[in-house]
């Protein structure tokens, strides 16, 4: 995926709701509690980590106890550290203060908490991509002299983990502003390791490359049990007993249950929110739903011409929201005109959003009847309402709305299933549909013709439909 890639638009809660969820993070709680709790007497290391006499008290502090306590404090020191939430005074006396950070957790915009919660993320996901800690000191010991690292020993590229932990991130992100119920169904870890590792051109995955997905499952199971108290994701890890036996690869999953028992992700609200930040600061374009309401309708259309219809459907409500029903009707139907390859689509997303106006938007509706682009929408909307004295279309305007429907669905989704049963209807409705259809004045007229042409069943209609696609090329070029 390029930085000039356009993705799918996330629907986002309100900054309100997710500064709240930030706050009721494990990560970011703790830190905000012992940057409270530090004061003259807290010491750190050169580093700025707590001293490790220290860590006792930061546990205690925090609730925490067991052989992980230690490890625990010392990091929600470090998020602390990293946000701003305290700052080190003096490095030589290893001294420290509260940072000027700390008050906007309780006296600043939800914006303002979310920023601080994003430096949170970052530190974790730094983190997140650093082996375990007995690996690096067994690195440490075996490199040339004391205290040096070995990173051929440990067998870690920092820049590759981090790449990796991010690809991983990017498709988690892709399946949930993807899925037109805002990604609710968790990812098994599986299907979410495989995307990352198998060639999308390999149809039978080879054994190699099931072993590396399996590596990277177990990789990702450590990192996201790390990712889940910041808030970035919801996790069931992968069942215990399925790694007993390092020796025995475990067996393929056969049902919905089984599949759970090898983990489970899902991205939080909280967790859309920070990677669509961290997206757009990598240079994606990473659209949110709302981002058009501003807009002219132009840009609405055009926008919402590559959304999934859900996300589609909540974009057009915002813009319409903010617009007085008729004049938004006046101003979309202005916006659905022209030739353009992109046109008809744009005429689909109008006639979806004023479905959405009301009747209110009748007079607009009865102004574009004689238009030779929007005649024919403007009937079929009148007609749906239930609307009088509708003058019947001519047999061309019927024809030209066909093509431009055709042009739109194609735009919209492809040689799909449903577009294929929409061809098949035409032919069968309309006795002699090819004989006229060449002739349609629509720009995408031949282009129609020839994926009718592929997607009918019958061979015989099929070729009928290529003719008449030729036909309409032959006209277009006189």
């Amino acid at each position: 995926m390029s930085d000039s890639s356009i993705l799918p638009p996330a629907r986002l809660r309100p900054e309100a709701e997710l500064a709240r969820d930030a706050l009721s993070t494990p990560v970011l709680s703790r830190a905000a509690r012992l940057a409270r709790w530090a004061g003259p007497a807290t010491r750190v290391d050169a580093g700025g980590g707590l001293v490790d006499e220290q860590l006792p008290d930061a546990a205690a502090e925090l609730g925490l106890s067991g052989e992980d306590a230690a490890a625990d404090a010392s990091e929600a020191w470090r998020v602390a550290v990293d946000t701003g939430l305290v700052e080190v005074v003096d490095e030589e006396e290893g001294t420290v203060r509260a940072g000027d950070e700390l008050s906007l957790l309780t006296g600043g915009s939800p914006q303002d908490v979310l920023s601080v919660w994003l430096g949170a993320l970052e530190t974790v996901l730094g983190d997140a991509s650093v082996p375990d800690l007995g690996g690096l000191v067994d690195a440490i010991a075996g490199g040339e002299g004391p205290g040096e690292l070995d990173l051929d020993a440990l067998d870690w590229n920092p820049e590759a983990e981090a790449e990796f932990l991010d690809g991983v991130l990017g498709n988690l992100y892709l399946l949930t502003v993807g899925e037109d119920e805002a990604g609710d169904a968790p990812v098994p870890l599986p299907a979410l390791a495989a995307s990352v590792i198998v060639p999308d051109d390999m149809a039978e995955p080879s054994n190699d490359v099931l072993e590396q997905v399996s590596d990277a499952m177990m990789r990702l199971d450590d990192q996201f049990r790390m990712l889940e108290p910041v808030g970035l994701v919801e996790y069931q890890p992968v069942d215990e007993a399925l790694m007993a036996d390092a020796d025995e690869e475990p067996a393929a999953p056969v049902d919905d249950t089984d599949v759970a028992r090898y983990g489970l992700v899902r991205l939080t609200p909280l967790g859309l929110y920070g990677l669509r930040a961290r997206l757009l600061e990598a240079g994606f374009e990473a659209p949110a739903v709302g981002d058009l309401a501003d807009k002219g309708a132009d840009a609405l259309l055009d926008g919402t011409a590559v959304y999934p219809p859900a996300a589609a459907h909540a974009e057009t409500e915002h813009w319409l929201e903010r617009r007085r029903p008729l004049e938004a009707a006046r101003e979309l139907l202005a916006a659905a005109r022209g030739s353009d390859e992109g046109a008809p689509l744009r005429r689909l997303r109008c006639q979806q959003a004023l479905s959405l106006v009301g009747t209110a938007a009748e007079p607009a509706l009865r102004e574009v009847l004689d238009d030779a682009e929007l005649g024919g929408l403007a009937r079929v909307w009148l007609a749906e309402h239930g609307a009088a004295d509708v003058p019947p279309p001519s047999e061309a305007m019927i024809f030209w709305l066909t093509v431009d429907t055709v042009a739109a669905q194609l735009a919209a989704e492809g040689e799909s299933e449903e577009l294929r049963g929409l061809v098949e209807g035409l032919a069968r409705q309309h006795s002699g549909f090819f004989d006229t259809a060449w002739r349609v004045d629509h720009p995408a007229t031949a282009d129609v013709l020839e994926a009718m042409g592929r997607l009918h069943s019958d061979k015989k209609t099929a070729k009928e439909a290529r003719k008449a696609a030729f036909k309409a090329r032959s006209q277009q070029g006189n």
